[in-house]
């Protein structure tokens, strides 16, 4: 008799071409479309009675908001000091009027900010915190380098108007030092390089230097002048950011950085923010600001283009551009802003000008009207002239940036205990009490970290058709529906000779990156790494499902997790959602045991195996080859050569992971669910020790609770690699399923 040419109760599958590529180009579409169209409202409750009223409604907004920032630390007392040489002249310069010198300011243990600044000879006006572009040098603005026009020279012109400014160094896009031991051709910019390690921690470059924007509001704030910040570039968003969060600044000015935010994905990725278009466009963070004042300056940012090499000459940059947006956009945004705030009265000033430069006579007049002053701006007045040489901006750049770093690994250092302060509600008296207590971080683990796509939309319309047919099984593509343009692909092998009645265990053996399913499942390939793990599991009598997980083409996957994160989602937001689909379907399979569906993942499929399980619990068990490790060491640490630090896997980094979970965090969730690790001693993964260091704490949660012999590790003399001795033989044990010596009485 033939073969049938499609399971039963499925549709002939009819899709032809690549069936991986159509994955990834439809859920980009599903991610463009939730891109577009994001509703907030569910996020604000303004209380439009008064200003007052309206600033305290809005205070949980501002707290999620400095969440995602990481705006996690606490800033140390104010400690701002004016520095100079022990000899000559205390002062760096001299203008018509004013004064200016080095400062250095206390923010984080560890960390200082550095900057100029611009002290009038009378009492000031006020003080405005002037935050150039990142790739300007606080001088730039200062009046100190002759190659910046003069009517570009802000922080310099509102000294000239009564000011005191403070113009903050801020972290730039030269790759001088951002540098891994054992690593070659690393090219990242300085921004990106402590963006990686500080979001795996729940801290970010942005957070950080809003800290120090913070901690010098902190020391002017007692002085009792209005305060207000000016930015442009990736200043103009620190500035745009520092106003929402802080109510002391009384004014903002933000200069090409204002727009649309839904292509956040396309600008530089130490821009990336996790969950920020759920709740936040610019519009919303405007609103933040209100009913203070705020100035839209429509001038253009810094055109940025990230590699500025050839990706042949490179290592690990992470692609992303700043480019001009139309005015039309700008002005868009800058209504949508507005009209979100029009019941508040009185209504808040908000103001838009036209610029090619940063800091034109209106934008700077408004910002003076709104600190107070009646004046007008008036031409530059004579340039300051320097007394002395400094600072050494290369040693400045080089202070200020291991500063970062050295804070960052020190926050790596404590997080171990982070994460047992955040697991301290769950009670591991006993197992009882452990799953009972355990559950809400479960919850959390989905909802904080990987993100949670809605639920499947579409019933799963399974299709099939048969493709490999073997003595001892058949093989079928599969594919089942999720969401319009996201569905779930694999192939599932059948063995022959099943009763009638009988209900066997299934074995979902996940690919790594770059990999598909028939890597594992097709008969007539041997891949190094797989060994036809799929068939050979089918030849014992498991029924084996291989799925394509999306992690396949390049960049081109790669962008998927750049459009998910602001909306704080992720890859495996999608693939959770596929996984479930397909249990619910292999479940639905009269010769399939729905309490026997076990995951077998390797590499990338092993970081699959610690989280899918972890959330879904119709996995009876889980076995992670070739992935587990230290996890946050992984990803975050500058000083092992096994670090994502300086890779080109730029979407592994998962924010505030190193607080919460770990992968021995990852499998508490799966226990008490039998549990396994492959690991080969020649895998270039991460060294040994990193294993067994972190297994040794999920070996022991298993222990106490008396279920000991359900974790398991194996240790072999080989690669990165599927070894399949100690594997099988769990997955014989706690699968319930005989050994093939014994299989011929059961058949």
């Amino acid at each position: 008799m033939p073969a049938p040419k499609n399971l039963p109760n499925t549709k002939i599958l009819s899709l032809e071409g690549d069936l991986a590529v159509e994955m990834i180009a439809g859920i980009d579409r599903f991610l463009m479309r939730e891109l577009e169209v994001q509703n907030r409202t569910p996020f604000w409750q303004p209380d439009f009675s008064s200003h007052d009223a309206y600033t305290q409604s809005l205070e949980p907004n501002r707290q999620r908001l400095r969440e995602i920032l990481g705006l996690i630390d606490n800033r140390l007392s104010p400690d701002f000091q004016i520095t100079g040489p022990p000899e000559g002249p205390p002062e760096l310069a001299t203008g018509p009027g004013y004064r200016i010198d080095e400062a250095r300011w206390s923010v984080l243990q560890g960390v200082t900010g550095e900057g100029l600044l611009l002290t009038p000879h009378q009492n000031p006006i006020a003080t405005v915190i002037a935050l150039p572009d990142c790739d300007l040098p606080p001088e730039a603005w200062a009046g100190l380098d002759p190659e910046v026009p003069d009517t570009a020279q802000v922080a310099r012109r509102l000294a000239e108007h009564g000011c005191r400014v403070l113009v903050p160094f801020l972290i730039d896009r030269k790759n001088t030092y951002a540098r891994v031991p054992h690593f070659h051709r690393q090219s990242q910019p300085h921004r990106e390089f402590l963006y990686r390690a500080a979001y795996e921690l729940g801290r970010h470059i942005i957070g950080y230097e809003i800290h120090k924007i913070q901690a010098a509001v902190d020391a002017f704030t007692k002085d009792n002048h209005p305060i207000a910040v000016f930015g442009h570039g990736e200043g103009g968003l620190l500035a745009f950011y520092a106003a929402a969060i802080d109510t002391r600044i009384r004014a903002a000015a933000i200069s090409g950085y204002f727009q649309p935010r839904e292509t956040l994905w396309q600008e530089p990725i130490y821009r990336n923010l996790f969950g920020l278009l759920r709740e936040f466009g610019d519009a919303e963070i405007a609103g933040l600001i209100a009913p203070r004042a705020l100035i839209v300056e429509a001038a253009d940012p810094p055109t940025v283009h990230i590699p500025s090499k050839p990706p042949e000459e490179t290592r690990g940059p992470t692609p992303g551009s700043l480019i001009p947006p139309p005015f039309e956009a700008i002005e868009a945004e800058f209504n949508r802003a507005c009209k979100q705030i029009e019941p508040l009265t009185p209504a808040p000033a908000f103001t838009i000008t036209h610029s090619k430069q940063p800091g034109n006579d209106q934008t700077l007049t408004a910002l003076l009207q709104a600190l107070g002053s009646s004046q007008r701006m008036r031409p530059p007045a004579n340039p300051p002239v320097r007394q002395r040489t400094g600072p050494d901006p290369k040693r400045r750049s080089k202070r200020q940036f291991t500063q970062l770093v050295d804070h960052i690994q020190n926050c790596l250092q404590e997080a171990e205990f982070a994460r047992l302060d955040y697991w301290s509600d769950a009670d591991d008296t006993d197992l009882g009490t452990w799953q009972k207590t355990s559950k809400p971080y479960r919850e959390r683990f989905w909802n904080d970290v990987i993100g949670p796509l809605p639920e499947a939309s579409l019933p799963p319309n399974p299709r099939s058709r048969l493709v490999y047919d073997q003595p001892k099984y058949r093989g079928y593509e599969v594919v089942l529906d999720v969401h319009p343009d996201v569905f779930a692909y694999g192939i599932l092998l059948v063995p022959k000779r099943i009763r009638k009645g009988q209900r066997r265990p299934v074995v979902v053996c996940q690919h790594g990156l770059e990999g598909r399913p028939q890597n594992l499942a097709d008969p007539t390939i041997e891949h190094d790494a797989y060994h036809q793990v799929a068939c050979r599991l089918a030849e014992r009598g498991f029924i084996t499902y291989s799925p394509q997980n999306p992690y396949i083409g390049g960049d081109t996957f790669r962008v998927l997790q750049r459009k998910a994160n602001p909306l704080k989602l992720s890859l495996f937001s999608f693939i959770v959602r596929q996984h479930e689909q397909t249990l619910h379907w292999l479940a639905s399979l009269p010769f399939v045991d729905p309490d026997r569906i076990a995951f077998y993942g390797l590499s990338y499929g092993g970081k699959a195996a610690m989280r899918v399980p972890a959330i879904l619990e119709q996995y009876c068990l889980s076995i992670c080859s070739a992935d587990f490790n230290e996890w946050i060491w992984k990803n975050a640490s500058t000083r092992h050569r096994y670090s994502y630090m300086c890779g080109a896997e730029y979407e592994m980094f998962e924010f505030n992971l190193g607080n919460t979970f770990n992968y021995a965090e990852m499998s508490w969730l799966i226990c008490p669910r039998p549990f396994m690790v492959e690991r080969g001693h020649h895998d270039g993964v991460a060294p040994d020790e990193w294993v067994a260091y972190e297994f040794a704490k999920t070996r022991r949660r298993y222990v106490l609770f008396g279920i000991g012999d359900r974790a398991e590790i194996e240790f072999f003399d080989g690669p990165h690699t599927i070894h399949g001795v100690g594997t099988f033989q769990f997955l014989h044990k706690h699968l319930d399923w005989p050994e093939p010596k014994q299989i011929k009485e059961l058949l």
